[in-house]
């Protein structure tokens, strides 16, 4: 039990809680501890608690995982109600009750978020991105995944206030078209890994400016954006030298013919390309071998 730990700890002279709480016991002592077990701690005494939430309010870092599969409601709103310097928000096991009366608050108290984590939060709303964009300008990365609320307009807010962003993941996103995508691309140009997938209103357009305005882009994930085609995987070729993983599983436009480019540069694929007695086969009855890829 975390009480215990502390109890080990305790010198053979006074108590524990007698050292200083913020040069040594926050630094030092609690942030060695799961958050699981300092939750736990909280309920030893007053005075545990009091340090408790002295070491929260000071936390840079938030991960709704290290709670465990479901995290409290009321544990997260005590958690993180003094907190105003946190970096990293991850609140991926919240989604059964997280919604913009409990989110926003934290949002608007820190300024120094570099990184919010909100995959499958479906109960929230295009309030809490547009909330999101106005008071995190060091934002790097954002996770959407899953988040079907996200729409047009909060999109453009984030791109018109978050230009440092370098990742963003906007998975099932479904609201979305190509003139959303192509805004964020024009605006945040050094972004280095975008997932569109599973979006059926992407297409070509929105790869392409992509490619053309994000020339540092390194991972891309189309998984099955069934518009995009041939061109714009050549012109993702064309203009992002330093692509490192695509993927376009399921994206049945696509075929061997433009993804060979990227495969001979070293590119990471999901897919692979038929074995050579295949193509000789398919060249012999059809003669469009080069062109197909039965894997995707």
């Amino acid at each position: 039990a975390p009480w215990r730990l502390m109890m080990s700890l305790t010198p053979s002279r006074g108590c524990l809680l007698d050292l200083p709480w913020e040069d040594i016991l926050v630094p030092h002592v609690l942030c060695h501890l799961p958050l699981q077990q300092l939750l736990s701690l909280q309920r030893v005494s007053k005075s545990f608690q009091a340090l408790v939430q002295l070491y929260v309010a000071n936390m840079r870092c938030f991960d709704s995982d290290q709670v465990g599969l479901a995290v409290p409601r009321a544990a997260f709103l005590n958690l993180l109600k003094d907190n105003k310097v946190l970096q990293q928000l991850a609140l991926q096991n919240c989604s059964e009750w997280l919604t913009d009366r409990e989110l926003l608050p934290v949002i608007r108290q820190n300024h120094h978020l570099h990184q919010i984590q909100l995959k499958g939060c479906a109960q929230l709303s295009c309030h809490a991105l547009m909330a999101i964009s106005l008071n995190c300008p060091n934002l790097r990365r954002l996770s959407l995944a899953h988040c079907e609320w996200v729409d047009s307009l909060s999109l453009r807010s984030l791109a018109d206030h978050c230009k440092a962003l370098e990742a963003v993941d906007l998975t099932a996103c479904r609201q979305l078209k190509d003139e959303a995508i192509c805004y964020l691309v024009q605006k945040c140009g050094r972004l280095k890994s975008l997932s569109l997938a599973v979006n059926a209103n992407v297409g070509d357009v929105a790869v392409e400016e992509t490619a053309k305005c994000c020339p540092e882009l390194e991972h891309l994930d189309l998984t099955g954006c069934l518009r995009v085609r041939n061109d714009s995987i050549r012109v993702l070729a064309e203009y992002c030298p330093k692509l490192r993983s695509l993927k376009v599983k399921h994206c049945h436009n696509v075929a061997e013919s433009s993804l060979s480019i990227l495969r001979n540069r070293g590119v990471e694929l999901d897919v692979e390309p038929l074995p050579q007695t295949a193509l000789v086969l398919l060249q012999d009855m059809a003669g469009f071998a080069p062109f197909i890829n039965l894997q995707i």
